[in-house]
């Protein structure tokens, strides 16, 4: 199943998260955004993804993405870790290694065998915006933590025009995906050449611009199934398909389930009339 890749608009110029002795997730589907994301790796096991490479994290790892990197975590145990999302734009003495390319591998297995990357991880954690001098100390611990990783890590030059139009296209598609999109809306929309749009969407996210649409239109409707009692079919018209039949169809080529069977399987109580809609949905699908 293809995970669609969201434009995360974040305001926040930090933000931290801790998880240990193997009881936290740091799963999370496809997104991009204008932050730097550390992942101190201590306990389990999970896949991560970087652009179009997938590594396998283990204990004692260490990864981090740049800004506008697509990336995404799979989860399988529970797992211990540090995560920092950190706007560069804190950190101005680093600010032409981050415009100046990406590392050819998002990982440094092993970096965190170091006592001293935990111990500095462990601090910046730990540190609270009511703290005297807190900016100071946030701006201290970071330098240190990532003059002590980057140098460890070889960068590749970036395409920045690549980057930034990739942000514009996937960030309108994330705002008008009811619509009826097509690459000549978007090139005359973004002012960017439906070729170039074609071309990053095979390249950059390895899915054709329809197949995207659809997608991400399917993972609006799962959060719909998950949190609403809505209909199916007022679901499929909310996210933007033109009759249920394409909706079904597009949804159980993705998911493998109906929307009433993915709606039964997330635990969500389904009334009585969405119940004898699975049926008719399954039918319709097939056909």
């Amino acid at each position: 199943m293809f995970m669609v890749a969201f434009y995360e608009n974040r305001t926040d110029e930090f933000h931290a998260r801790c998880a240990k002795d193997g009881k936290g997730h740091v799963g999370c589907p496809a997104h991009l955004h204008y932050h730097l994301e550390l992942v101190i790796f201590l306990e389990g096991e999970t896949r991560a993804f970087a652009d179009t490479r997938e590594y396998t994290l283990h204990p004692g790892d260490v990864f981090l993405t740049f800004p506008n990197q697509v990336h995404r975590y799979e989860t399988y145990t529970k797992e211990g870790y540090y995560l920092f999302i950190v706007n560069p734009d804190i950190l101005s003495e680093l600010s032409r290694v981050f415009d100046g390319g990406v590392p050819t591998s998002a990982v440094l297995p092993g970096a965190a065998k170091d006592p001293e990357i935990v111990e500095l991880a462990d601090k910046l954690y730990h540190i609270r915006e009511d703290m005297p001098f807190y900016e100071t100390l946030r701006r201290g611990y970071l330098l240190t933590l990532f003059s002590k990783l980057l140098p460890q890590f070889t960068l590749t030059s970036a395409n920045t025009g690549d980057t930034h139009a990739l942000k514009d296209i996937v960030t309108y598609c994330t705002k008008n995906y009811t619509k009826d999109l097509s690459l000549a809306e978007l090139e005359r929309e973004l002012h960017i050449s439906r070729y170039y749009i074609s071309h990053l969407f095979s390249d950059k996210l390895k899915i054709g611009f329809n197949s995207y649409i659809n997608s991400l239109r399917i993972s609006y409707a799962c959060r719909y199934l998950r949190h609403s009692d809505k209909s199916v079919t007022e679901i499929s018209n909310l996210v933007g398909f033109s009759t249920l039949r394409t909706f079904n169809r597009a949804f159980l080529r993705q998911t493998g389930k109906t929307p009433s069977e993915y709606r039964r399987s997330k635990s969500v109580v389904p009334s009585a009339a969405h119940r004898a809609q699975e049926k008719e949905e399954r039918n319709g699908s097939s056909k």
